[in-house]
């Protein structure tokens, strides 16, 4: 790239030389109130990308304490549910060779496992209430009349399985960077990275040009765009023809109850994960809660259901989630992942393998009773 203006025709002919961001904290804000210059390629439906600020500074923890210990510049998420992780240098920051790649492998790492649906949800409507923006208006915008409870567990469980974008944004790249991201995005299945070189051209008075050149394109054309695995959604009859291939009977009853019971007493939603998955809903205390995921993977001794507590800390509070741990049933895997709850402050998926739950007698009945007494209230 070199160094050579663009022109504007307006009348006379007007020179834009190319202008450097003064500091890191414009550029920041730059993107944040102008999200359009990323926005690039399509969603699942064939409409425009548009991607709506989450949050800027977003803290990124490392433990199951909750603490941040890092903060990404920003979370952006899409219509599709698809988060997308942005991290900003400008081209004098000596990290951008190779150091702002680990650094943002690290917050992809943990937002994976220490960003639930309630936590990703409070940060948008706390920056929709830093903007003076009406929440009604930002949700409308942003899913159209979509249930907002749907979007951000789809949200979260698409950070669980790694689908998500990671962008570098800066104003100039050097090219071993645009070598290193075009290899991760040959080589990471679920999540596409790429390189924004976003370069500012300033004229007379307030007029600026900005010219964003995308990197990383060609390495993802080789593989299933992010729009695609998005939108991907497991009907029931695919559930049912997946449970149907179980050799183990007891595995088959076992998963077609636990969809019986969500769907006569709650309900079921279709699952965006690259394997088979319905997310079990039911009414609790006047609300409909994702309390459950059942999962049927391509190796069926990983077959799981995992239950969504950060959700339902959220939801219904610490003393309701404890009570709901307390009655699941003592099945192998599942029992220490629920006795480490407490430390993590229930902000987690302890799950339990579709297998061990069919060996162990009552357990399925004991999971039923357990998300029944939910239902029922204490």
């Amino acid at each position: 790239m070199t160094d050579q203006p663009v022109f504007v025709l307006r009348g006379e002919l007007q020179a834009l030389e190319p202008a450097g961001f003064a500091t890191k904290a414009e550029f920041q804000e730059l993107l944040a109130r102008h999200p359009r210059v990323l926005d690039f390629g399509s969603l699942a439906d064939g409409r425009p990308l548009r991607l709506t600020l989450v949050a800027r500074e977003m803290g990124v923890p490392t433990g199951p304490d909750g603490g941040s210990v890092y903060a990404l510049d920003h979370l952006f998420v899409d219509a599709d549910g698809v988060p997308t992780l942005v991290e900003v240098k400008r081209a004098s920051d000596t990290r951008i060779r190779r150091e702002v790649v680990g650094q943002v492998l690290d917050y992809a790492a943990n937002a994976a496992r220490y960003w639930p649906a309630a936590l990703l949800r409070r940060s948008f409507e706390d920056t929709c209430a830093k903007d003076g923006r009406p929440l009604e208006e930002a949700y409308r915008d942003l899913l159209g009349e979509g249930p907002v409870d749907e979007f951000w567990a789809t949200v979260e469980e698409r950070l669980a399985v790694g689908q998500m974008r990671l962008l570098f944004v800066a104003d100039r790249f050097p090219l071993e960077l645009r070598a290193i991201v075009e290899f991760l995005n040959r080589q990471m299945r679920q999540t596409d990275v790429y390189a924004v070189e976003l370069t500012q051209y300033r004229g007379d008075g307030n007029l600026r040009v900005l010219v964003p050149r995308v990197h990383g394109e060609v390495a993802t054309a080789a593989k299933s765009p992010s729009s695609d695995r998005a939108a991907r959604r497991t009907t029931r009859e695919e559930m049912d023809a997946a449970i149907r291939t179980r050799f183990d009977p007891e595995v088959r009853r076992t998963a077609t109850a636990l969809l019986e019971h969500a769907a006569s007493h709650g309900r079921l939603e279709a699952g965006t994960a690259r394997y088979a998955s319905m997310r079990l809903y039911y009414p609790v205390s006047g609300r409909t809660v994702p309390v459950a995921t059942l999962s049927l993977h391509d190796d069926p001794a990983k077959d799981d259901i995992s239950f969504a507590f950060g959700s339902l800390a959220h939801h219904l509070g610490r003393e309701r989630a404890e009570q709901f741990a307390a009655a699941l049933p003592s099945v192998p895997g599942l029992k220490e992942r629920l006795a480490a709850l407490p430390a993590k402050n229930y902000n987690a998926w302890p799950h339990a393998t579709l297998p061990a739950v069919a060996a162990e007698p009552g357990a399925l009945e004991g999971i039923l009773a357990a998300i029944q007494g939910l239902v029922d209230g204490p």
